[in-house]
């Protein structure tokens, strides 16, 4: 200032300028200190002058960055100055025009040309003029544009009317898939309904079946029949409804659900959408996806759903909707009501058969690479790969198994090019390709011990076979049960302990056994829950052949419930449980005589070389599987005490016998 520099003309000493100078510097207070108590004048302005030289490079330093940042912002700032004067010169020769009024205004003729609701209209028109108040720079401009974008992509049009021909839809269905009669026949007769009656609503179609036997696939085909655009979403595992009706808008990076989604994937108002695995739902606090569906899949509501994130109606009623599922346990029962059932039962060993030559052998061949020319299989290659390495009700471990083969081979081929070819894949090079198999015939189930009966299962993963053992031990005619029963099953344990007591003079069982005899009844896979009242004749015999000591008639397996007065109930999944029963070699199956006219409907592949025996009472099941057993008299009971003190008896005799023989020869 004015005044500082008026001081420093009237210090006319050098230890006052010295001074003054080191009060005026940045400087911390000990160099300051330090150059008070220096008292030679000279060395205090030597060290005056120190510090002036740092103050001087500092300040040097900080005005080249000083300089280096202001061109920066120079440039920058002419830069936007420039973009903006040659925007205005453009605008003004009609060169371009503002992207902001150009979005707006292709929106505009867009809705315009569009048939929007009432109230899709005023919501529309509301969010333009909210974007045209907007800066383009703001985060709600490009949130109002994406929702304006999203609406404008459905498919608000009327579709074309449906043209599709029932003979090219049985074409396309006899390509894709093998066999499956039934399920070829339901969806023709539905698409013949739908053609004849001219119905523009969609429809719910639910194929339940076990994993790999083509659920999906044949949706997939459904929509070529149709010559429809088709879209896929999976719900396996899914527990936020926000999933299938989108977000709202006010959270950061919301979305429309998967319904609105496939529609404007799709550009379609009439697609087929394929729900896959909606058996497998969750449920959480985010709400119950299953709850979300019941708007999209109810014909009454359809016609307006409403889209969390549209908060809109628009009309899905057209859609075609395919759901696939394992089992129908797990779909709630408002939900279940909206749909049309197929079942899709698993395959025979001669349809995998046909299955893997026509289908799943070309497709792995040409996935890797290779030619017919170059690796061979024989049907009895083929069909000891089903049968000892893929013994299942899909054909999914079929094909994996293959693929394996076809790798190795592709590796050989590879390594060794003068390989003679084809290579032909033999039964003894299984081992090498494939490893040791998972099902030989030595684990065939048998029940060839008392105790033991061999019943069938159904589960969500096909039929399956299922062995019940029962042992006893001493005790007061206590039940104990192993195996992961499910409470089901316990309590046709209970019949079935409770009917063979209660009718102990009928079988010739002395009513002591139970009173000196606990019973432990196990099924073995424990690591498996097993449930459901079909198991409750097979309980039954395996207890009678305990308690008789009898063994069950060989390759004999049965099914149905039993009721407290020996009552044999139907049951379901006949086909399935019947294949699986095949897949074990089982010859004969016992099934309730209420479930005879379901195996009558069943097609004669399915009940080849097997023989059915239908059933009405507990005392015909017993017949079948005990045929010795009108023989059999009346076993006297000895409780376990009295059986040891008989057995300490005969003992004692016979060494009374053996002294007394060895007295009269020594006589």
């Amino acid at each position: 200032s004015e005044e500082m520099r008026l001081n420093m003309v009237n210090i006319d000493h050098p230890g006052k300028l010295a001074d003054f100078i080191a009060s005026i510097l940045n400087v911390d207070r000990a160099e300051q200190q330090d150059i008070l108590e220096t008292l030679v004048v000279r060395s205090r302005i030597e060290k005056v002058l120190v510090f002036i030289k740092n103050e001087q490079n500092i300040a040097q330093v900080q005005a080249k960055i000083q300089a280096r940042v202001n061109k920066k912002l120079e440039k920058n700032q002419r830069d936007y100055f420039l973009r903006e004067e040659l925007k205005s010169i453009q605008q003004e020769l009609g060169l371009t025009t503002n992207p902001k009024v150009e979005l707006i205004e292709r929106l505009r003729k867009k809705f315009k040309s569009l048939p929007l609701n009432e109230e899709a209209r005023e919501t529309v028109d509301r969010e333009l003029s909210r974007l045209e108040m907007m800066e383009s720079a703001s985060p709600e401009y490009s949130i109002t544009r994406t929702y304006l974008e999203i609406i404008s992509d459905l498919p608000w049009k009327d579709p074309k009317p449906e043209n599709f021909s029932i003979e090219s839809a049985r074409r396309i269905l006899e390509k894709d898939h093998y066999g499956m009669k039934d399920v070829k026949d339901r969806i023709l007769e539905f698409l013949a309904v739908r053609k004849k009656k001219r119905d523009t609503k969609g429809s719910i179609i639910c194929l339940v079946g076990p994993p790999g036997v083509g659920k999906t696939s044949v949706g997939v085909s459904i929509a070529r029949a149709l010559k429809k655009e088709y879209f896929r979403f999976s719900v396996g595992g899914m527990n936020d409804e926000s999933e299938i009706k989108g977000h709202r808008r006010t959270y950061i990076g919301a979305m429309p659900g998967k319904i609105v989604q496939g529609l404007r994937i799709t550009k379609s108002k009439n697609p087929v959408f394929l729900i896959d695995e909606i058996d497998k739902m969750g449920i959480s606090y985010q709400g119950d996806p299953a709850s979300a569906l019941l708007e999209v899949l109810d014909p009454e509501q359809n016609t307006a759903f409403r889209d969390t994130y549209l908060d809109i109606p628009f009309d899905v009623s057209q859609v075609l909707f395919i759901v696939t599922a394992n089992t129908l346990e797990t779909i709630p029962r408002p939900l279940l009501d909206r749909m049309e059932v197929i079942r899709l039962s698993g395959y025979t060993s001669d349809e995998k058969l046909a299955i893997g030559r026509k289908y799943l052998v070309p497709k792995s061949l040409e996935k890797h690479g290779l030619s017919k020319k170059e690796i061979r299989y024989s049907s009895a290659i083929l069909r000891k790969i089903a049968d000892e390495y893929a013994r299942e009700a899909g054909v999914r471990n079929f094909e994996k198994s293959l693929d394996r083969i076809n790798r190795k081979v592709a590796l050989k081929l590879v390594e060794h090019p003068d390989l003679a070819t084809p290579v032909v894949i033999r039964e003894e090079q299984l081992t090498e390709y494939l490893g040791q198999p998972v099902f030989v015939e030595d684990e065939i189930l048998k029940a060839d011990k008392p105790g033991m009966a061999i019943g069938l299962a159904w589960t969500s993963m096909g039929g399956d076979t299922l062995v019940i053992e029962a042992q006893n031990t001493p005790g007061k005619g206590e039940v104990k049960l192993t195996g992961q029963l499910g409470d089901v099953m316990q309590e046709s344990v209970s019949i079935a302990h409770t009917y063979v007591k209660a009718h102990a003079d009928r079988f010739r069982i002395d009513p002591r056994w139970f009173d000196h005899n606990n019973v432990h009844l196990h099924v073995p896979e424990g690591a498996t829950p097993k449930d459901g009242p079909s198991a409750g004749i097979t309980m039954t015999v395996a207890l009678y052949s305990l308690i008789t000591d009898q063994v069950m008639a060989p390759n004999l397996a049965m099914t149905g419930e039993l009721t407290l007065k020996g009552k044999v109930m139907p049951i379901g999944g006949l086909k399935e449980k019947i294949l699986a029963a095949k897949r074990n070699r089982i010859k004969e199956i016992i099934i309730p005589q209420f479930n005879k006219r379901d195996l009558d409907e069943l097609d004669d592949e399915v009940k080849k070389g097997v023989t059915f025996h239908s059933v009405g009472t507990i005392e015909e099941v017993l017949r079948l599987a005990f045929p010795a057993d009108a023989k059999r008299k009346l076993k006297p009971f000895r409780s376990f005490e009295e059986a040891s003190s008989a057995k300490g008896e005969e003992v004692v005799s016979i060494a009374e016998a053996v002294a007394k023989a060895v007295k009269e020869a020594l006589a």
